[in-house]
């Protein structure tokens, strides 16, 4: 049985991007934190996310040379759609190189980047979310990541699936915006597993569920 560890940025009021759906105060220009992240995400077997996401990253990573690039495309995904296959046809790496070769210079080749393929063999989970959760949780392989968007990762919070959460927390205070732990029924006790501060201001906070 493998974990499903809930990765995300977070203001250190409790949001995950504001009202508009836009993060950029994420890192800002704290290269540790970066790196630290991109280490976190290296560790995954499988990447899951809900669909907007799912499209967002395959019109994305496929041709891009960011240092998180790598293990967004090398490693399998997951994506939660009540699309079915047919959310597959949005991975389509022709339009994502046609959009790179004119954003040629600005952190996106004009090529395919090694496993870019993988976002059009993603896996597609339309049943019932425990179910697949829990089936994904029975497969061998190292952990499972979950990358959201917010409603999807709300979900994975509110039903009791997470058992690691990994959470950046941004020097930023947002004053209102989209929070994660909304859809709570009840308080979730949690506990701390390791804690790390990086120049920039950002905190690593790894808990548990308890």
């Amino acid at each position: 049985m493998r974990d499903l560890i809930l990765k995300m940025a977070i203001s250190v009021d409790g949001f995950v991007s504001d009202l508009d759906g836009r993060n950029g105060w994420m890192f800002g220009t704290d290269e540790e934190a970066k790196a630290w992240a991109v280490e976190a995400i290296g560790q995954a077997g499988l990447h899951i996310m809900g669909s907007r996401t799912f499209h967002d990253m395959a019109a994305y990573w496929p041709t891009s040379t960011d240092m998180f690039a790598p293990p967004m495309n090398q490693i399998p995904k997951a994506v939660f759609s009540r699309q079915g296959p047919a959310i597959l046809q949005k991975a389509n790496l022709t339009a994502a190189l046609g959009e790179a070769r004119a954003k040629a210079g600005k952190g996106q080749s004009a090529e395919p980047q090694p496993g870019a393929n993988s976002w059009a063999e993603a896996y597609v989970a339309s049943g019932n979310l425990a179910d697949e959760i829990a089936m994904l949780k029975a497969q061998e392989g190292k952990p499972i990541i979950a990358h959201g968007g917010v409603g999807f990762a709300r979900s994975l919070v509110a039903h009791g699936l997470i058992d690691q959460f990994t959470l950046l927390v941004a020097p930023v205070a947002l004053g209102q915006g989209r929070p994660l732990f909304s859809d709570l029924a009840a308080p979730a006790p949690l506990e701390l597993v390791s804690s790390k501060a990086f120049p920039g201001g950002a905190v690593a906070q790894i808990y548990r569920t308890a």
